[in-house]
């Protein structure tokens, strides 16, 4: 794919400061199939989240010997990332339709927005920030700021520090998992490959990541969640 995008950013006249900003016109072939990809993926992200919200509800169910439903267990928020959407934004003081693409970043509409649920109007889009195996994740929630300065779009990680690979030269899976037990979070992992990539020095500081939105004004803090226990 990358390589096609190379081709047709020859083609059409298009450069870029990184080779990972490949692109392409939305309306070539190498945009539509872009699309249609990435639709797929989205649906089976979509499916795969799904299929774990249910197989949660019944391992809930059986170890509480209770009704997934009287246990409370609804899905609060469910949101893709990584993802390009066709929106409408002010761009130079006229309403415009684009197609903004969020790498790394996801949709943080603010309050009365008419494409946020009712239930959300209120208080803006939830953001479901996750951070590493070994530190708090986050709920933000859009604002009106974020809409003029990022097109609705706000932070959606702490982002790697480490790549998986200088992960697994440097770390060890009993340094991760005592690391883990100190803090009192148990975990359950495949493989220890696992372990090592997703170990919470491989990650940015979540929280400076969070406060850095915040303070911008490009979402807002709302729900700080710390860990007690991890499955990959």
């Amino acid at each position: 794919a990358l390589i096609k995008m190379e081709k047709a950013m020859a083609r059409d006249k298009i450069k870029v400061n990184d080779r990972q900003l490949a692109c392409a016109r939305i309306a070539s072939e190498e945009g539509q199939d872009y699309l249609a990809a990435m639709a797929a993926a989205s649906n089976f992200a979509w499916v795969n989240r799904q299929s774990m919200t249910f197989l949660v509800r019944q391992a809930f169910s059986k170890v509480f010997q209770s009704n997934p439903d009287d246990l409370d267990m609804n899905v609060i928020y469910d949101v893709s990332h990584n993802i390009a959407k066709v929106e409408e934004h002010i761009v130079d003081g006229q309403l415009k339709k684009l197609l903004v693409h969020r790498k790394g970043a996801t949709r943080a509409f603010p309050p009365h927005h008419p494409l946020i649920p009712v239930d959300y109007q209120f208080s803006g889009q939830p953001v479901l920030i996750g951070g590493s195996m070994g530190t708090s994740s986050y709920v933000l929630t859009g604002t009106e700021i974020g809409m003029r300065e990022s097109f609705g779009s706000t932070c959606h990680g702490a982002g790697r520090a480490l790549s998986r690979n200088k992960t697994r030269r440097t770390l060890s899976p009993e340094h991760v998992l005592n690391t883990l037990a100190e803090r009192g979070i148990s975990i359950r992992v495949a493989s220890p490959k696992l372990i090592m990539e997703e170990a919470p020095a491989s990650y940015k500081d979540v929280t400076a990541v969070v406060d850095t939105c915040h303070q911008a004004g490009i979402s807002k803090k709302a729900i700080k969640l710390r860990p007690i226990a991890v499955i990959k």
